[in-house]
């Protein structure tokens, strides 16, 4: 019963849930449309790379200073650029059971974002609510951009992230309790493919 309340086993089922509704709506949508297929494409089986099709380019408008991380994967929340993510931190999952604090950003270009601080990991035991927080040492690594359309404008959130540990992980976020890595935001892909005609 613990691992149903780990971060990994929900981010799991999510992806299970929405590997199920891809499924459907590309066996309902009319073939060969371009807006009956897009919903499909990131929760496909295909490796955890391939959101990067959907990344643009360069010549397509997008540069470092308009890509940003989407706090909690939302897209609608304000995006984030460079943020050194003091207090609170920022948070990379919707329910803030992992969250980024004390960033040095060393790269934050079209393609890339490369940064050090701390990883607070929620090891959910023996709840997530009333689990203890795990700092943890962390280089995190942001790719694969995606294009977000709004009414204020278009612009590029990241939709990967891999981390890597200096020191290894504490026993209490090892194993099965482990994050994610490298952590590909396929709900945050979704909404951003959905949100450009």
């Amino acid at each position: 019963m613990l691992t149903m309340c780990s971060p990994r086993s929900r981010r799991v089922a999510a992806a299970g849930a929405i590997a199920c509704l891809s499924l459907l709506a590309t066996a309902c949508g009319s073939s060969g449309s371009p807006a009956a297929s897009a919903p499909g494409a990131p929760a496909s089986s295909a490796p955890a790379s391939a959101p990067a099709a959907s990344a643009p380019s360069a010549a397509g408008g997008q540069s470092a200073a308009n890509t940003f991380l989407a706090p909690g994967q939302d897209i609608n929340a304000v995006p984030l650029h460079e943020p050194a993510c003091t207090g609170y931190g920022c948070s990379l999952s919707g329910d803030g059971t992992a969250v980024l604090s004390g960033i040095t950003w060393t790269t934050w270009s079209a393609t890339e974002a490369v940064g050090t601080g701390i990883y607070k990991l929620d090891a959910c035991n023996p709840s997530c609510a009333a689990g203890p927080v795990v700092p943890v040492a962390t280089v995190v690594t942001f790719s694969q951009p995606v294009k977000v359309c709004s009414a204020s404008g278009t612009h590029w959130v990241w939709s990967r992230a891999s981390f890597a540990f200096p020191h290894g992980l504490p026993q209490a976020v090892s194993g099965q309790n482990a994050p994610t890595n490298p952590w590909t935001f396929s709900p945050l892909i979704t909404a951003a493919q959905q949100s450009c005609p």
